[in-house]
């Protein structure tokens, strides 16, 4: 009986064996003599399948070979405790989560046709809300998620530069292009250089896409708005009206990086604490991010209504071609098909809210905050149905590796 055989016989007895006794004893004869083993293969596999001891006993060549094996109770009851199954909430969440496209939409509906339902969210509490979401996002990172992001640059940094540089420059192009006025233009050019959103995790998961680099990307382009986005909506959007850099700088500061950092503090000094509320934040998560894209769209109802399609066309270009150059730029570049698609989504998707919540403060011109009102909708839209066609289109795995392996 060859090697193999052995490993696979005991392998397949395992259901046999949990109703034995605490000891065993196999006996395999063998009517000619085996050659000696040269190889751990078949013992290793066996011990894979069963935790005991193993001795192989080897006796003349012309006698019979048998296999002690040895086990205690507590060998084979010492497992490690099997992951926890997500409860009849944890479910409810999920769900409610994955769904958060379609609460998008409808609370961008509601804003245009009820718009008093949502505007009690005023600069204030717009502001607060808008904190409350990155601090809910920095509860779930840790240091170490950093450390993954120095660990595995080249797509964060590829979709840094999504981000940073191919989207203001989309942004700058089409203002230019469709000659908008100078606050619309500027209102584009503020929402185009807004860092990515929790929005972009949720339609990655949907898609199969890579969520930990997601988050990981949202993290880098979030830490990176302190400087990005004063820093890019001044050399661009300068010319056409006053930018308060260090204004914009401060703000950002204040909503985005100070609440992600006190969230990272806090989910390192307290983990247990951080664990138990992290169960409930993706819910609170949806309803904050629902009520900050419901409210831009209501507080500027009345122009959506007199101006819709042409305030439509550059937001909707805008996401369009942020989409498709973040995935061509990464198969240009021979990543792999779930991270394609995962800079896609990050390109495609920032954080409007942010954009609506600045030009509210620091422009003069209430119409430079419609694109970023507009944006939530199409950002929405075109994010959630991109992540259902892929969701419905299977990754090629052996592709997949061949990629990872090249580069």
């Amino acid at each position: 009986m060859s090697s193999t055989m052995v490993a696979m016989q005991i392998g397949t007895g395992i259901g046999w064996l949990s109703h034995r006794p605490a000891v065993i004893r196999c006996s395999l004869a063998a009517s000619r003599p085996v050659r000696p083993i040269r190889t751990t293969a078949a013992v290793s596999l066996a011990q894979s399948a069963l935790p005991c001891r193993s001795s192989l006993q080897r006796q003349q060549p012309a006698q019979s070979r048998s296999v002690l094996c040895t086990s205690s109770v507590s060998d084979l009851t010492d497992f490690p405790e099997p992951p926890s199954q997500p409860t009849g909430f944890d479910k409810f969440v999920e769900t409610l989560t994955t769904m958060f496209p379609i609460w998008v939409i409808l609370g961008a509906a509601i804003g245009i046709m009820r718009p008093s339902a949502v505007t009690w969210l005023d600069s204030d509490k717009f502001t607060y809300a808008l904190g409350f979401l990155m601090l809910s996002m920095g509860l779930t990172l840790t240091v170490e998620d950093f450390k993954q992001c120095a660990a595995k640059p080249a797509p964060i940094l590829v979709g840094y530069f999504g981000q940073y540089c191919i989207k203001p420059l989309l942004g700058l192009i089409i203002a230019r292009v469709l000659n908008l006025s100078p606050a619309l233009a500027t209102g584009l050019i503020l929402v185009s250089c807004c860092p990515g959103g929790q929005a972009s995790n949720v339609a990655t998961y949907i898609a199969h896409g890579d969520v930990a680099l997601s988050v990981l990307m949202t993290t880098a382009s979030t830490v990176g708005a302190i400087f990005m986005t004063p820093l890019l909506t001044k050399l661009l959007a300068g010319a056409l009206v006053p930018v308060d850099a260090a204004g914009l700088a401060w703000s950002t500061f204040q909503v985005v990086l100070v609440p992600t950092i006190l969230g990272v503090t806090m989910n390192e000094l307290f983990p247990k604490v951080v664990k138990k509320i992290t169960r409930v934040l993706p819910l609170i998560g949806v309803v904050l991010t629902t009520l900050l894209c419901a409210s831009p769209v209501g507080q500027v109802s009345e122009v959506l209504k007199t101006m819709g399609p042409q305030l439509a066309a550059p937001v909707a270009l805008l996401h369009a071609f942020a989409f498709g150059l973040g995935y061509f730029m990464c198969k240009v570049l021979g990543f792999n098909e779930k991270t394609a698609r995962t800079v896609s989504i990050e390109t495609g998707m920032q954080s409007a809210a942010l954009g609506f919540m600045l030009a509210q403060a620091h422009f003069a011109d209430a119409m430079v905050a419609v694109p970023s009102a507009v944006s939530v909708v199409f950002m929405a839209l075109g994010g959630s149905a991109l992540a259902v066609y892929w969701r419905n289109k299977p990754i090629n795995e052996l592709g997949d590796a061949v990629a990872n392996k090249n580069l």
